[in-house]
């Protein structure tokens, strides 16, 4: 014999869920998912999967990564002028 308790004791004396509620500021009050420190309403295991795989992705153009790109080619260019401007003898004033 394991243990004394009956299912619905265990989900009683399981951990609660952390997230507030917006209207009232109270707990949730539900259980927390094992492994999460919230409910199954309220965010754990949820979302969709990053990049390609998401329903909604079109182009990718607004991604982390072309931004990231386009921040890292912005910054070349920036120098590369800059070196110009030095060596045409304008940035000595």
């Amino acid at each position: 014999m394991e243990s004394d308790l009956s299912p619905m004791q265990k989900a009683h004396l399981a951990p609660r869920c952390t997230a507030h509620s917006k209207r009232t500021g109270c707990l949730c009050k539900n259980p927390a998912v094992r492994g999460w420190k919230v409910c199954r309403m309220h965010g754990a295991r949820g979302g969709q999967p990053a990049g390609p795989q998401h329903p909604c992705w079109r182009h990718g153009e607004r991604s982390a990564e072309a931004v990231a790109l386009r921040k890292w080619a912005a910054a070349i260019v920036r120098e590369v002028r800059q070196e110009v401007k030095l060596m045409s003898g304008r940035g000595s004033r």
